[in-house]
């Protein structure tokens, strides 16, 4: 290294004061390079202090936004687990509701049917005794029109053929409550009854019409009397046959043919809702088979006038596939098979031209502003000339230019590499 010497100092001779100039621009540039580093290492701390208390400020964010989440989470749980027990509760009251609600009416239909059946057993037991006595209360006035019919002094024996008749009625009568009670044929008994019952009502007719003791009413009541008392014994006891043999009355035959005809008219006009809704959706499905038919029709005229050459093979792939129609899909699988693009209706020549578009719009995007309001050069102060005449600025250094090292010169900025590369590209593509 070739030392610098000062030798003179303002038009005079230097004094040599034992200083060495290099040692001063090495001393200089170590003061330099520490403050730099020193400056260097403060915006570091300072850049790292600002990251941990950004880092820190979004932890804390972090951990906020968390814990509003887990609330809001919580609520919710326990805004479902409320409607829950709410809902639950709703549940549990209204089954309660049916529960009492289902034996209320059950005991109602119990009662109901507690008074039906004591009801009944009330009407059968009148029923039953006033047959009885009506049988009883004929007897008794048939009974002494027989006995005078009958009576002769020279044949007493005679005076008990109104037993007989009557007695026979009531021996029948007595032998088809039993045969109702054990569930036999009762029309024998029956029979036997009513023609006991003809024969003593034939006698005390006959006898009230000729025996002038007796006379015509007398004979007449009698005659009422042996056939009104079987005939009402007997009406009870085919009642209480049907019962027995679960025969239906009158009045539930009536309901059940009534029940009957309801339901046969309910079948019938939900058979016919049925097939009117059948017919309706048939319609309404032709309909729309109808309609597709001729959407589809139109589509193929329209596909075939503008883009013959995907038909054909469009319509070569329906063929080969066996489908009616050229669907969406053999569309689609044609298109790809003869333009290329996956994309139905862009064809190389759209792409080409959207392409090219795109590019001249980037292009126009990223050129560099011009003029008054660029700011390519901005990162450096513009360049003044210096007089011929003023003098030299440099100081300590004897006039000679400071050595250049790597690094000295600031790098170009970002903004102007990139507006060289683009005055690259528009130089070599000028389109």
């Amino acid at each position: 290294m070739t030392a610098t010497s000062i030798e003179k100092v303002n038009g005079h001779a230097a004094a040599d004061h034992g200083f060495d100039p290099v040692a001063l621009a090495e001393a200089e540039a170590i003061r330099t390079r520490a403050a730099a580093e020193a400056e260097a290492a403060r915006i570091a701390a300072e850049g790292k202090a600002e990251a941990e208390r950004i880092k820190a400020a979004e932890e804390a964010e972090r951990l906020r936004i968390a814990n509003e989440r887990a609330r809001m989470r919580l609520e919710k749980e326990q805004a479902d687990h409320e409607a829950h027990l709410a809902k639950k509760a709703a549940e549990k009251a209204k089954s309660d509701a049916e529960k009492q609600k289902a034996e209320q009416a059950a005991e109602e239909e119990a009662e109901r049917e507690a008074q039906q059946l004591a009801e009944q057993e009330r009407s059968e037991t009148l029923w039953k005794w006033g047959a009885r006595g009506i049988y009883l209360v004929g007897l008794i006035i048939a009974a002494p029109v027989q006995f005078l019919a009958f009576w002769d002094e020279k044949r007493p024996f005679m005076v008990a053929a109104p037993a007989l008749l009557e007695g026979l009625a009531v021996v029948l009568a007595c032998g088809a409550a039993w045969a109702v009670a054990h569930r036999r044929d009762v029309l024998p008994y029956r029979i036997g009854i009513m023609v006991g019952a003809l024969i003593a009502a034939g006698i005390n007719l006959w006898h009230g019409l000729t025996d002038p003791t007796i006379g015509l009413n007398a004979g007449l009541i009698g005659a009422i009397a042996s056939l009104g008392g079987p005939i009402v014994l007997m009406a009870y006891e085919h009642g209480i046959a049907q019962k027995a043999d679960g025969i239906p009355s009158y009045r539930e035959r009536r309901a059940a043919e009534r029940a009957r005809r309801e339901a046969e008219a309910a079948k019938e006009k939900a058979r016919a809702e049925k097939e009117a809704a059948e017919q309706k959706a048939a319609a309404e499905k032709a309909a729309a088979r109808a309609r597709a038919i001729e959407e589809q029709r139109s589509r193929d005229e329209d596909r075939k006038a503008h883009h013959r050459d995907v038909w054909d093979v469009a319509d070569a792939m329906r063929s080969a596939r066996g489908s009616e129609f050229v669907t969406e899909q053999i569309w689609a699988d044609a298109w790809y098979r003869v333009t290329g693009c996956k994309t139905v209706g862009i064809t190389p020549e759209i792409e080409a031209r959207s392409r090219a578009a795109q590019a001249r719009m980037k292009t126009v995007a990223e050129l560099p502003i011009e003029g008054p309001l660029s700011l390519v050069e901005s990162h450096r102060p513009p360049a003044t000339k210096k007089d011929s005449d003023a003098p030299d600025g440099r100081r300590n250094n004897g006039g000679t230019p400071p050595r250049r090292r790597s690094g000295d010169a600031p790098p170009p900025s970002p903004l102007a590499r990139t507006q060289a590369r683009l005055e690259r590209i528009v130089e070599k593509d000028p389109a």
